[in-house]
């Protein structure tokens, strides 16, 4: 990944650098107003944080991207499946009907420019998805529950049924979350993706010492990505364990439910 700020609070893609007119960007916790637990560069306002910090931090970001978004759209995630298309339908909802489109989403895209869509994460993985062909986002977000009901590719399938997409226009970015070492599951998680059929020697290991096992999320939505045709050489993956990493990135292993979030997003520039 590359700093897009120099105090390294937004963090960009290499592999969407060469598109002047896409901006993206995964927040850190680093250079906001939030503190404890939210401490500092919170932008998500579903987490219990205080509103004027949010809107501060939420207002920092726009002033740092390179084109000025005219929305930050930021759904309400209950780790489903499902999308949102953010269409003329959106753009002249209320205030109220957009609220309440937004509820229960967890992956949103679009063609239009300026609507700068998002998702929260801490631990889960963050995808952003870019049509380099028909000039369209999308941003994912994949939890285990997400990625074992396949939400990359549900997501994927929609853009192909909406726009044309294909798997050989997409760049993928798979940000920040926790990674097969630290992502340790009981059974029922392990046999939840075995009975989806997905290749358990490829995306799980088994430790002795603990006997658990541990589950690879980046794998398993690399693999969605493959299924759809997109080239590997056209995936990138931050290889950034938020577990670990939790002094730099939101954690809610770490720091509980109640606590802030990692905000990834992207947006066609006006």
């Amino acid at each position: 990944m590359i700093s897009l700020t120099e105090d390294k609070r937004m963090l960009g893609y290499e592999a969407l650098a060469p598109y002047p007119d896409i901006s993206c960007f995964v927040t850190t916790r680093h250079g906001g107003c939030s503190i404890g637990n939210y401490a500092s560069f919170n932008c998500t306002p579903y987490t219990g944080d205080d509103t004027e910090c949010v809107r501060k931090n939420q207002e920092a970001l726009r002033a740092a991207l390179p084109a000025y978004p005219q929305e930050l759209i930021i759904p309400f995630q209950t780790h489903s499946t499902d999308s949102l298309v953010i269409d003329e339908t959106y753009q002249h909802a209320t205030c109220s009907e957009r609220h309440s489109m937004l509820q229960g989403i967890d992956a949103l895209i679009t063609d239009m420019p300026g609507y700068c869509i998002c998702i929260s994460t801490a631990d889960c993985i963050p995808i952003l998805l870019y049509d380099k062909q028909h000039r369209v986002v999308a941003a994912v977000h994949a939890g285990w529950r997400g990625t074992v009901n396949r939400i990359l590719a549900k997501t994927l399938h929609r853009m192909q049924a909406a726009y044309g997409t294909e798997g050989k226009d997409i760049i993928a970015c798979i940000g920040p979350g926790i990674s097969l070492a630290s992502f340790e599951v009981g059974d029922e998680v392990y046999e939840a993706f075995r009975t989806e059929s997905f290749p358990m020697e490829y995306i799980s290991v088994w430790k002795p010492e603990t006997h658990k096992h541990h589950i690879d999320l980046w794998a398993a939505n690399r693999l969605q990505l493959s299924d759809f045709g997109v080239p590997p050489r056209q995936i990138e993956n931050a290889g950034i364990c938020t577990y670990e990493q939790h002094e730099d990135f939101f954690s809610a292993r770490r720091l509980g439910i109640k606590s802030g979030r990692i905000l990834s997003g992207i947006m066609i520039n006006q």
